[in-house]
This record gives structure tokens, C-alpha cells and sequence, in this order.
């Protein structure tokens, strides 16, 4: 009977071993799936030839040869200029920043911002302020321009940044400074032009046009440069020689 004992006192303490063993890997592979590395659940985002309005989440990259071409056949009909000058450029001029009071665009009055609108937008696990339907607090977000996903608060607002794909200076510059402010207002809230961003990216850009400035992952450049066609074209503002041969380098 000891030895009996014995017996079963070993094998209770191997499966004690094991189960402990099974769950230390579980834990892991879980803390692993959403980590501050990789992608979330939801996949990458959108194709920008898929969403040609901006309404769906994120930005996916181009990687078959087909959607590369069909990437660079639309950089190819943006028409081309010199840039204007700065003079008289103020934020101001498009508008109150991320103002619902937006007529023309997707999202325009639906009683939420423009920057909580693109945090629901392309976050997942939204999490909002008490008695709101519109204040987004918390979120996780996969940022196309680093390709890292991002566990995001209301009090680290600067670490997820909106991007307005053609700069509002940009845009100034290459036409927009002879629009009237509604139309202004409209590429200033537009969903087309605007990818919540890491806000390190956002300030590096600044007024950049894509010969200057391209987001650090490279997985993203094509699609970065059709969406960036998409917003031209949309608004019928040129780019820069320079950054046309940017944009179709990228989809080569």
C-alpha cells in the first residue's frame, strides 16, 4: 500500500507539471497575438483601390503584380504642376480642426468629430466615454505607417495622430489656396485624406509632398502613394513632377 501511495503521489505531481506547463504556453501564445508587434485580428486594413471613399478601416498594402499595376494606372492620371507659393496659409483656412459641420464628405454631421469618427473608425476594442456615443477613450489600432499595432488611451492622445494624406499646406500650394472654405473644410475632413497615424510619423511629414517623405514601413509605400492619387484626383489638385515619380516608383 506505501508504494501504491508513492505511485500516485509521482503521477499526481507530472500532471500537476504538465497542466501547469499547457497553460504557461497558452499564456504566452495569447500575449503574443496581441502584443505592440503584430497585426490585430481584423488584418491590415483596406485596400485603398477597395475603399474609394475612405469609409473602411485602415490601409492595406498592394502586393500582387495586379493591384501594383492598377496602383500605378491611377498615380498615372494625376496631372502635374509647380508648387505655389505659402503665402497666406493658416490652418484656419480649412476650417476649424476636425469641425462635424461638414457638408459633401462621408461622416459630415453625424453629431461626432472628425478625429473620433477615424479612431472608430479603424480601432478595434473601442471603448467610450460614459454617456457618449462619439468620444473614443480607449482602443487598439494597427498603424500602417510603422505596422505595429497600438494599445491606445485618451491619455496618450498624441501617441495615435490623425494624418491628412496630402498636407493641408500641400494642398494650399498646389491649388487649393483659390477654392472657397467649404471646399476647404471638405479636404480638411474628407476620410479619404485623412489615416490615424503614430503621431512621431505625423510630425516627421509635416508638409511634405512623397519625394520627401514616405512612411517608414515599406510594406505600405504603394498603397500610401494611390491613396495619396485618390485625394488628388478627388480634388483635382496636381502634385509636384518630383512626387509623381515617387508615387509610381513605390507600385513598381
Amino acid at each position: 500500500m506505501p508504494a501504491r501511495r508513492t505511485w500516485l503521489s509521482a503521477a499526481s505531481v507530472f500532471l500537476i507539471c504538465v497542466l501547469a506547463l499547457v497553460g504557461w504556453l497558452v499564456e504566452g501564445r495569447d500575449h503574443k497575438s496581441t502584443g505592440g508587434s503584430a497585426a490585430p485580428a481584423g488584418g491590415l486594413g483596406t485596400s485603398p483601390l477597395q475603399n474609394p471613399d475612405g469609409t473602411k478601416p485602415g490601409l492595406a498594402p498592394l502586393t500582387s503584380p495586379e493591384d501594383r499595376k492598377a496602383g500605378r494606372d491611377l498615380i498615372a492620371k494625376v496631372a502635374t504642376a509647380s508648387v505655389g507659393a505659402k503665402d497666406g496659409y493658416d490652418r484656419n483656412e480649412f476650417g476649424p480642426a476636425w469641425t462635424d459641420n461638414v457638408d459633401g464628405v462621408p461622416f459630415g454631421h453625424n453629431n461626432c468629430d472628425t478625429r473620433n469618427d477615424l479612431l472608430a473608425r479603424d480601432g478595434t476594442a473601442v471603448e467610450r466615454k460614459d454617456g457618449s456615443n462619439c468620444v473614443v477613450t480607449s482602443m487598439t489600432i494597427y498603424d500602417p505607417y510603422t505596422g505595429k499595432t497600438v494599445d491606445w488611451t485618451k491619455q496618450q492622445a498624441t501617441k495615435i495622430q490623425i494624418d491628412h494624406v496630402m498636407p493641408l499646406s500641400y494642398d494650399w500650394q498646389m491649388g487649393a489656396s483659390k477654392w472657397d472654405k467649404a471646399k476647404r473644410v471638405q479636404i480638411a475632413n474628407d476620410p479619404l485624406n485623412l489615416i490615424p497615424a503614430d503621431g512621431s510619423q505625423n510630425a516627421s511629414k509635416g508638409d511634405s509632398g512623397p519625394a520627401s517623405w514616405l512612411p517608414a514601413n515599406t510594406d505600405i509605400r504603394c498603397s500610401y502613394a494611390v491613396r495619396f492619387a485618390q485625394v488628388s484626383l478627388k480634388y483635382q489638385l496636381p502634385v509636384t513632377e518630383a512626387d509623381k515619380k515617387a508615387m509610381l516608383e513605390q507600385c513598381v
